[in-house]
């Protein structure tokens, strides 16, 4: 079967500098039979600094110029590669705290794919910034219950293609102090904001780039993606996480085998928010 890479970043995140020609010659190169542009796009983030109080949270700003860069560039190149299955994506970070916003950004009829992703809960910083260490299980187990709390509201809004990344509250934990907390006093609010997206014909994504990162596994991992079919749910999409040129593509392959251990029959991608199809062989 031909593969997607369906969750990368260029040099229109802030934490990219890939050039994104480069980015799409590389999966070109790959022969991948779809590709999404997915920049992040933080709600609660899209205005100056100046217009925001307890800014000690926050580590960049202005996300409305970097969101409407991304989408007005891969535009564009998609004339330059007609050939090419180029979709104009974005990854949506913290859409509850800004719904207006949010509403606005999935309003954008140039989208062919939005994500939707929490990176940090309200009045904490993004988890890639937490000092896990020094931190009690009670203190973790109360980050990972706001990140889960977040992540239903979320699902039951609604307004997107497919929910991101989710598990990526422990990323970090593990990957730097080598925390791994059970997730089970979870598990019921998970499968329901996992109801609540196949309610609404939305989907997940299985993001790889826990393969190569250090964490030994997708997000989320198998047992989720499982539940999730187990459920009724049908939409699931695979994205590297790439930032680098290099990472385009990366692990998708073990991606898709884990949707087919998981019960997928089919993975897919979104060409102006609808679904398309790929067989699993």
């Amino acid at each position: 079967m031909k593969l997607t890479d369906c969750h990368t970043h260029t040099q229109y995140s802030m934490d990219s500098e890939a050039d994104i020609v480069g980015m799409i010659e590389r999966a070109r190169e790959l022969g991948l039979a779809a590709y999404a542009v997915t920049d992040h796009c933080e709600c609660n983030c899209w205005y100056p600094k100046e217009h925001y109080e307890n800014t000690e949270l926050f580590d960049y700003f202005n996300y409305k110029d970097d969101f409407e860069a991304s989408l007005t560039a891969v535009t564009e190149l998609k004339e330059k590669y007609g050939d090419f299955e180029l979709l104009c994506g974005t990854e949506l970070g913290q859409p509850m705290e800004a719904p207006d916003i949010a509403e606005k950004v999935v309003g954008d009829k140039r989208l062919d794919f939005v994500i939707a992703s929490l990176h940090q809960i309200r009045g904490e910083r993004d988890f890639y910034y937490i000092n896990y260490y020094h931190m009690t299980s009670e203190e973790i187990n109360k980050l990972i219950e706001g990140y889960f709390t977040e992540i239903y509201e979320m699902c039951k809004w609604g307004k997107f293609d497919v929910l991101g990344h989710l598990t990526y509250c422990l990323r970090y934990m593990k990957i730097r102090n080598s925390i791994t907390p059970s997730l089970k006093p979870f598990d019921e609010i998970i499968a329901e904001s996992l109801r609540e997206l196949i309610r609404k014909g939305k989907g997940i994504e299985i993001n790889t780039s826990g393969i190569r990162q250090g964490f030994g596994a997708t997000f989320p991992s198998l047992k989720y993606v499982k539940l999730f079919r187990e459920l009724g749910g049908k939409i699931i999409t695979v994205g590297s996480d790439a930032h680098k040129i290099r990472d385009v593509g990366a692990n998708i392959s073990d991606g898709v085998e884990l949707a087919k251990a998981a019960g997928f029959t089919e993975i897919c991608y979104f060409k102006q928010r609808e679904p398309y199809f790929i067989k699993i062989d």
